[in-house]
């Protein structure tokens, strides 16, 4: 499906003004220089560039909550466009609840989900809304956007198309996590090691048969960390014997 924005239309910033100027009076000393090193963003690293204002996850979600109705939908694309971490993840909130409580909205937010990957760069963005927003709305349709995404040389959409399947997961449909899984085994980057072993997990914690089956032809092949993240749930005896081999 062709990814667009938001629909034109007028350009309305008060919501975005009250919302930057909220999470303004919830900005904790110090932070901000911590998330800088928490989140990698010195240069060469992952989230290289990116800016804080230094607020906590639950306080962002305290904002979200009290404006997600009223927020226009070109409002959350300004927020999106912010070189600020704490302004993005709150419109990927905004975007989480909405897609939740207004269902005539789904297929527009997935679509402007698909538009902005490039600004949903760091793995936090990605954890908090890809389940929420492209598994839940991929959940009974065609998953080819994962299978792109999973070859895609960005991080970020690689990483979006494993995560999004921990919505498939918790309904029982282990097969696309699987054969994501599959294709990222010689994925360079530590954090899709993370992040693929963690879905191989949580596919264990539902049903240790298919995790144990995937493990005993691929054990060999994947990187330590992905392994260790992965057997993580299993017994001492599974563990030892995985990571023997």
């Amino acid at each position: 499906m062709r990814a667009s924005t938001f629909p034109a239309g007028p350009l309305f910033t008060m919501n975005v003004t009250h919302i930057k100027s909220e999470l303004l009076t919830f900005q904790k000393p110090g932070k901000a220089e911590f998330h800088l090193r928490f989140f990698k963003c010195g240069p060469g690293e992952y989230g290289e560039g990116d800016e804080f204002i230094g607020v906590s996850v639950p306080d962002q979600r305290k904002v979200a909550k009290k404006y997600y109705k009223d927020v226009s939908h070109e409002e959350i694309q300004q927020l999106l466009n912010s070189p600020i971490h704490e302004h993005r993840l709150t419109a990927l909130l905004c975007m989480n609840y909405r897609f939740e409580k207004f269902v005539q909205e789904q297929e527009l937010l997935y679509n402007v989900y698909c538009k902005n990957t490039h600004r949903i760069n760091n793995w936090d963005l990605v954890d908090t809304s890809a389940p929420n927003i492209v598994g839940a709305y991929l959940l009974d349709k065609s998953k080819d956007q994962l299978y792109a995404w999973a070859k895609s040389s960005l991080l970020w959409e690689r990483r979006i198309a494993i995560i999004a399947t921990w919505r498939f997961i918790k309904h029982n449909q282990f097969d696309d996590t699987m054969k994501l899984a599959e294709i990222l085994l010689e994925d360079k980057h530590d954090l899709m090691h993370k992040s693929v072993g963690w879905m191989l997990r949580e596919v264990g914690k539902k049903d240790e048969t298919v995790l144990t089956t995937f493990l005993d032809k691929k054990c060999t092949l994947m990187p330590r960390t992905m392994l260790r993240y992965s057997i993580e749930k299993l017994s001492q005896e599974q563990k030892k014997m995985y990571m023997k081999r």
